[in-house]
């Protein structure tokens, strides 16, 4: 699977993490932590890719430089 970049994010809103892939549209996630919001969007990340295969739809190319995630502390 294509390694795309997770922006992850606490919302005060919604009182939890959010995580997001900008190269993947509408293809976003949530948890208590920031870890469970990472589990969560490549998880999310697999449906949606797996989806445009089967639809056939283009697969988006990699916009962003991936990054290693690392604990917010």
């Amino acid at each position: 699977m294509n390694r795309y970049h997770i922006n992850i994010f606490y919302s005060e809103e919604d009182a939890c993490y959010v995580a997001d892939t900008p190269d993947l549209e509408n293809c976003s996630a949530f948890g208590e932590t920031p870890q469970q919001a990472l589990d969560e969007m490549l998880a999310a990340q697999k449906l949606w890719l797996d989806d445009a295969v089967e639809c056939g739809r283009e697969i988006p190319k990699q916009s962003y430089k991936p990054i290693i995630y690392r604990a917010v502390v």
